[in-house]
């Protein structure tokens, strides 16, 4: 069961992590400087990036559940 929770941690900070790298200087780029220094900015921004990690976390999951790789 231990085994279980670190794999979908680790999915879940990969996936987050390449969403940020994919998508953070065109939202930055897009929101100007002064902005992206706001809170509610930001806030938004890790709101949508904590919603697809867990989202391609869980699509994952499935995935790998369902090809009988992981059991649980």
């Amino acid at each position: 069961m231990e085994k279980i929770w670190v794999i979908t941690i680790s999915l879940f900070l990969i996936i987050t992590f390449l969403f940020w790298i994919m998508t953070s200087g065109h939202f930055r780029k897009e929101y100007g400087k002064k902005m992206w220094k706001k809170w509610g900015t930001r806030t938004f921004y890790w709101q949508g990036a904590i919603f697809v990690g867990i989202g391609g976390t869980f699509l994952i999951m499935y995935l790998l559940k369902w090809a009988n790789v992981l059991t649980f």
